[in-house]
């Protein structure tokens, strides 16, 4: 766009007169030389620019409240939150995915469990992470929004000075090189230094919290291991406590877990992040665990006198709670058509495992079909939790030979002095009466 202006003659000069109109050039016609032109393209472009800055102060306030609600959510609010667009779940959902598709596919044994376990953990501080950042960028689109009144150094951008600031404002660094000079400013200063020392104190209180709890639901996998094998099965845990004075250790054992249900209940509802903590051992897991105090607690009530039928009907009342509950938490619908866990063949064998043990479970086919019902309560959440954290589910009967966890070190198998591996079943039963008789 050319301008053409005029010049005015100065003293003792003679004005040139103006040339026709047909004898200028081209270039003088295009439209939008005239002033008035130019300030109606100038005020568009100014309209705009206060419409990005209102637009980018929106997002700025729409990303800081989202934040703070997420983590108010997922660490303060102690309680499952049915809201279906969550910041976090979709987090979780567009990590894991690859993440155990890449394990499954690149990596085998315990090298992809290793693998697996390192999720918890890290998507825990990448998480935590993402939430800062994002409270970061949310304030300096409000600075960048307000005018970007700060002092800064030559050079720098205006949207870069914003964000550095909000950065050294929020982790509290406080270097002083890029100030604030209008009120809106200062106040988004102080408002941004209280939210980060607060979000700061909130992620320092909240690992310790999730720690713990995970620790305790490990402790009761630990002590599964002399009880049920590892991996756990629910013949296994019966036999070992087949004897007479086992019957009270038996009981004792079904109120814990019912007790430990309870707790896995509560704390993996409260913080979801926990079932993807996996435990130590790669044939241990706290859904192969709950899964086998499913078992025995079906296997009581479908026909084995033991003594122990209410406290297996507690039991698996308050487990089947926490497996139905999760499923939902983690979107994973029940798989109805899914492998029998347990033929004919199989449950021909696991009576005889059981009646060479001295116990007897109910025969028939009413009794078939009630034991059927009761695990198609819970079997359908347990396969299809299995199949989304890439955990294995036991078997109802436990490997021939197979050692326990204590039994085995980095140095080979030993039982200890005395204790020969093939007498360790026998000793599992009588340890399993001295604690019925100490109880």
């Amino acid at each position: 766009m050319i301008v053409i202006a005029a010049v005015s003659p100065g003293r003792g000069e003679r004005a040139s007169p103006a040339p026709h109109p047909s004898k200028m050039p081209a270039k003088a016609a295009v439209p939008g030389t005239h002033p008035s032109v130019q300030w109606r393209e100038r005020s568009g472009i100014a309209r705009r620019f206060l419409v990005m800055k209102a637009l980018a102060g929106a997002a700025g306030l729409l990303l800081i409240f989202g934040i703070l609600w997420e983590a108010f959510e997922t660490i303060v609010l102690p309680r499952r939150v049915a809201r279906r667009v969550r910041l976090t779940r979709l987090f979780y959902r567009s990590t894991w995915i690859p993440w155990s598709g890449v394990a499954r596919r690149a990596l085998r044994g315990q090298r992809r469990e290793t693998f697996l376990g390192f999720y918890g953990p890290l998507s825990l501080l990448v998480l935590l992470t993402v939430w800062a950042f994002g409270l970061v960028l949310g304030f300096a689109l409000l600075l960048w929004a307000s005018g970007s009144a700060i002092q800064a150094a030559e050079g720098m951008s205006p949207f870069g000075a914003d964000l550095y600031l909000s950065g050294t404002t929020f982790f509290t660094l406080g270097l002083g090189d890029v100030t604030p000079r209008s009120a809106v400013a200062r106040a988004l200063t102080v408002i941004e230094a209280g939210t980060g020392f607060g979000f700061l104190a909130l992620v320092i209180g909240y690992l310790p919290v999730l720690y713990q709890s995970f620790s305790r639901r490990e402790v009761n996998v630990s002590l599964l291991d002399a009880r049920a094998g590892s991996p756990p099965s629910a013949v296994e845990l019966l036999r070992r406590h087949a004897a007479p004075e086992g019957q009270d250790a038996l009981r004792e054992l079904l109120r814990e877990w019912e007790r430990w249900s309870a707790e896995l209940l509560e704390t993996h509802l409260s913080y979801p992040v926990l079932a993807y903590f996996r435990s130590q051992h790669d044939n241990q897991s706290w859904l192969a665990a709950l899964t086998t105090i499913l078992d025995v607690s079906a296997l009581v009530m479908a026909g084995i006198e033991t003594g122990c039928q209410r406290e297996a009907q507690l039991t698996f009342a308050m487990a089947r709670h926490a497996i139905g509950d999760l499923a939902q938490v983690f979107r994973t619908a029940p798989l109805r058509a899914m492998p029998d866990r347990l033929p004919p063949p199989k449950l021909a064998q696991l009576r005889e495992s059981l009646e060479a043990a001295g116990l007897k479970l109910r025969q028939g086919p009413t009794a078939d079909q009630e034991f059927a019902e009761l695990r198609g309560l819970y079997e359908p959440y347990v396969a299809a939790l299995a199949g989304y954290l890439r955990l294995g589910i036991p078997d109802w009967l436990a490997d021939a030979g197979r050692a326990d966890n204590w039994q085995t070190t980095a140095w080979g198998q030993s039982s200890g002095p005395g204790f020969p591996a093939h007498l360790a079943s026998d000793e599992h039963r009588k340890r399993a009466g001295e604690s019925g008789r100490r109880a």
